[in-house]
């Protein structure tokens, strides 16, 4: 598993072609493989998804087609062989596309050279007969909802098994990291030194492990200039950063075994679900990380926009149930 950071690669998708190919090269080809692919299939999207077609050498394509729509042309491999990629070529291009990270330097290609034959699988077609399949505005928001309710259930692991009030963060014993034990990357933007640690409070993390080995030879914090691409050994919520005694408390269900091959923290662009922020109980004045007096003209400052619920539409269509 690698942590990417975001819920888009439309910024970085040199670094998510690096991510599939980190990922894909862990498969040890001993079972059968299924790789759901994303649903940008517009413009560069569809040029990336020929990119991962060409990288993964599929058996099998399954393609589903939006009703009363034709959002791209069937996937067949005449059409991948001829289409230019993002990052490679078709058949009939001259060059490919040069890359500025080294991982995907090895995209490049002579002419004549690995894409000279058409890609063997085999295309499964599917046109759906409903109304409203694949509909690309519900689709965002059901994502964000599942996202949601998959963060949430992640930090489910952290509450008592037994059945009773779900305890809020400020209720949970977290773990006390060192600031020169990890080293510290955000993902999705550029942080200045001195806000860096404005930014990890109160956020979602990537618990991960970097070959390198961890050498600082202040009390940290210790920050990455890069960001790699490897191992994610599970999720956590930084809950407070210590100052004084320089140390991070992350609340995290991962095991203590596997958290002590952690060495690196990664910040992305995930937000924890609002209602682990506002719905913390038992609280007697200001809730913890939630406030109504700011000056929201400071740059980077913004407010939580909370998700309403939404009313679900009826559609009548006529229906033959013989």
């Amino acid at each position: 598993m690698v942590y990417y950071g975001q819920t888009s690669c439309e910024q970085d998708t040199e670094r998510y072609l690096d991510v599939v190919k980190c990922v894909f090269s862990s498969y040890k080809k001993e079972v059968p493989l299924v790789v759901n692919t994303m649903g940008w299939v517009k413009g560069e999207g569809l040029l990336l998804l020929i990119d991962i077609i060409r990288l993964l050498s599929p058996s099998h394509i399954v393609q589903m087609d939006v009703y009363d729509w034709k959002a791209m042309a069937p996937l067949t491999p005449e059409y991948v062989h001829l289409t230019p990629g993002l990052y490679t070529k078709g058949k009939q291009q001259a060059k490919c596309k040069q890359m500025s990270t080294s991982g995907a330097e090895t995209w490049k290609s002579s002419e004549g050279g690995g894409d000279a034959s058409a890609p063997e699988y085999k295309l499964l077609y599917v046109h759906p007969e409903f109304p409203r399949a694949g509909v690309a505005g519900e689709a965002r928001v059901h994502s964000g909802i599942l996202r949601d309710m998959s963060i949430l259930g992640y930090l489910g692991q952290l509450q008592s098994p037994d059945i009773g009030a779900v305890l809020p963060l400020h209720s949970l014993v977290p773990y006390q990291v060192p600031f020169n034990a990890v080293a510290l990357r955000v993902i999705h933007t550029d942080v200045a030194p001195t806000n860096i640690m404005y930014a990890v409070n109160a956020s979602w993390v990537g618990l991960c492990r970097i070959p390198d080995e961890i050498r600082c030879q202040t009390d940290g914090p210790v920050l990455l200039t890069q960001t790699p691409v490897c191992d994610c050994l599970g999720f956590g919520i930084v809950r407070g950063v210590e100052m004084e005694k320089k140390l991070y408390h992350i609340l995290t269900p991962v095991p203590p075994e596997n958290l002590r091959l952690v060495n690196c923290l990664l910040l992305g662009n995930i937000a924890i679900p609002n209602c682990v922020l506002v719905g913390q109980q038992g609280v007697e004045g200001e809730i913890p990380y939630v406030t109504s007096d700011y000056n929201y003209s400071i740059l980077g400052s913004g407010k939580l926009k909370k998700k309403k619920h939404f009313k679900k539409r009826e559609y009548a269509f006529e229906c033959d149930y013989t």
